[in-house]
């Protein structure tokens, strides 16, 4: 390329910079770390890759990031002599966001949202934060190791355009330059800058430079203005709970601080250093696919890769922070590092810590603990099926709501479930559904709400999935009150009566059978209705109608399945029947009980119409 094209940013990065230079962002000293980050992992790539490829680098001066500032012209540089990036890589990493969670979190802000949350944070694209105190954005690049003296140069106002053309650039790196807005000149203040870099950014490993003024003012010197030292590294009884939160902060691009850490050194057969956070809060695209953790795996102190599923099982993908082992080789691959044995021994032990961590915080800190599963309990869900090594452990950091719950607050453990069980009650009862208030009224509870027997209601999107591979608890099988029978409820006295009243129906029942003969398996006297007329049952060893949906949904094929359909003779309904067997009145019973549990009907209309023609 050789002439100036412009560009018209990918719709998302529209909508992104018109937020963050429009809304009322309180913190926008931010852009500095968010740029200083960058260039700090830009140097981490150059130094990985050198260490395979020794040209990169050769004899080049020392790595380091410059920030320069210039009164006069209102600007600030950011300069690094890292990996650099091609024109196809500043298209793709500057023009779009690829990822698909961006775009539908974009999508739900409204305009007062978008002025309350902290942007930057939510989303990790800070070279974006430039736009939030400048009004023009230069960046010049060269990526290491390629040929020729042609880089390439991104510019862009904000304001939908940018453009891109080729330019002389004889050295590797990027360098970024910021046009301040002119109500934004505090920044352009040379102690303003340090203080933001010594805030956010003393931990960072890679020298960052300033020009230090000599007392003639005329040579310029530059000068170290961070401690570049390994923040993980330093004794913990020096570090305050401030410190922790400010390098969580620069670490994570979150806001607000994290519920608890975790800083460990490990000494024996493999040594390594592991500082792991807790958020307190979500990040918006916790449920996307392709996202992975957010563990920084370091090689005696030189930054490796990042976001490796080797390091944390995907249940934990919440967990932030930094691993740092002297027993691993610098150019390990990510290939090299799936069944690596020093991996996984330091997998086991920081899961193992986790779970331990949050243990504590459910019995020490029940605030604290409400708050992370409010934010975390979907995905520690995951671990029962996904963890079985340490499913017991997970079981026990659950929560749920019951049928004797006051609302929809997943409160109640599986350990205060068992001490409250009846006498002679012989499993952990649940019922699934595709919202709380669905389970909360579902038909299938009405004897467990008779005999105050409690019933977990299971409404979260992983719950059938979860409960399919849970099997037990503390000895005690879980079961569906939705699937199989109930007859361990019922005393020998209640069996007789229900024994008798089934009798009394069978001729009923074989008429209702011809009736619905394609709807359903088989129809029998109900022992879990006390004031719904009808209701739906899976077979014992078959899939439940939500789990059916939820397949469905997914775009996967599902085995044709008959419902049976259970019938309460007690309801005015069910009398009818036994006097005269109205066709369509069987037909509505069936279609409410599909109702009742969540189902969609075949044909709405004929269900009104015979409905109608029931009331008139």
């Amino acid at each position: 390329m050789t002439t100036k094209q412009t560009h018209t940013f990918q719709t998302e990065v529209s909508q992104l910079l018109d937020l963050m230079i429009h809304s009322l962002y309180s913190n926008k000293e931010i852009f500095l770390r968010e740029l200083v980050s960058n260039a700090s992992d830009a140097v981490d790539k150059l130094k990985f890759k050198s260490l395979s490829d020794d040209t990169l680098i050769g004899d080049k001066e020392e790595l380091q990031i410059h920030i320069d500032m210039n009164k006069d012209a209102s600007t600030i540089t950011i300069t690094d002599n890292g990996i650099g990036m091609s024109e196809a890589e500043v298209n793709k990493n500057i023009g779009t966001i690829a990822n698909s969670g961006t775009k539908k979190f974009l999508k739900s802000l409204d305009e007062k949202q978008a002025q309350d949350t902290n942007l930057i944070g939510q989303f990790g694209v800070g070279f974006y934060s430039s736009f939030i105190v400048a009004d023009r954005v230069e960046l010049i690049t060269k990526k290491a190791g390629s040929k020729g003296k042609k880089g390439t140069k991104w510019m862009s106002t904000g304001k939908g355009k940018y453009s891109i053309e080729s330019v002389d650039c004889p050295n590797f790196g990027t360098t970024v330059t910021l046009h301040i807005k002119k109500d934004e000149k505090e920044f352009l203040d040379d102690y303003r800058l340090r203080d933001i870099v010594s805030k956010y950014s003393d931990h960072i490993t890679v020298p960052i430079m300033m020009i230090k003024a000599n007392k003639d003012g005329k040579d310029i010197e530059y000068e170290r203005i961070n401690k570049a030292n390994a923040f993980w590294t330093q004794d913990k009884r020096s570090l305050k709970q401030e410190d922790y939160d400010e390098f969580y902060k620069s670490l994570t691009y979150d806001f607000e601080a994290p519920l608890t850490q975790l800083h460990n050194r490990v000494e024996g057969n493999i040594d390594y250093t592991s500082l792991l956070f807790i958020p307190s809060k979500a990040p918006y695209d916790t449920w996307e696919p392709k996202r992975k953790g957010g563990i920084k795996l370091y090689a005696k102190r030189v930054f490796i890769m990042e976001n490796n599923e080797a390091l944390m099982p995907l249940y934990l993908r919440f967990v932030k922070g930094v691993i740092d082992t002297a027993d691993l080789p610098l150019n390990i691959s990510r290939e090299i590092l799936q069944g690596n044995k020093v991996v996984d021994t330091i997998r086991k032990a920081s899961v193992k810590r986790i779970l331990s961590a949050l243990e504590k915080m459910a019995k020490n800190k029940p605030e604290d603990y409400a708050k992370f599963w409010q934010e975390f309990g979907m995905v520690m869900k995951e671990g029962v099926v996904e963890d079985f090594a340490n499913k017991d452990k997970i079981a026990k950091l659950l929560r749920f709501t019951t049928n004797s719950s006051e609302n929809a607050t997943q409160t109640g453990t599986l350990e205060c479930y068992v001490k409250s069980m009846q006498k002679d009650q012989k499993a952990i009862y649940y019922i699934t559904a595709e919202t709380y208030e669905a389970a909360k009224g579902s038909p299938h509870l009405e004897i467990f709400n008779q005999k105050n027997i409690e019933v977990l209601l299971l409404s979260d999107r992983v719950d059938e999935w979860m409960v399919s591979n849970f099997g037990e608890f503390d000895g005690i099988p879980l079961k569906s009150i939705a699937k199989g029978d109930l007859e361990d409820l019922d005393s020998k006295e209640e069996k007789k009566v229900k024994e008798k009243v089934a009798k009394n129906f069978e001729k009923v029942i074989e008429k209702m059978q011809k009736i619905l003969d394609a709807q359903v398996k088989e129809i029998k006297v109900s022992s879990r209705l006390s004031e719904s007329p009808s209701c739906l049952v899976a077979d014992e060893n078959e899939m439940g109608g939500n789990m059916e949906r939820i397949m469905k949904s997914l775009g996967q094929d599902v085995p044709e399945t008959k419902p049976i359909l259970e019938i309460n003779p007690t309801h005015s309904l069910i009398k009818k029947l036994k006097t005269k067997i109205d066709e369509d009145l069987v037909k509505v019973l069936f279609d409410q009980a599909v109702l009742s549990e969540g189902g969609q009907l075949k044909d709405p209309a004929e269900f009104v119409k015979r409905m109608n023609k029931l009331i008139d």
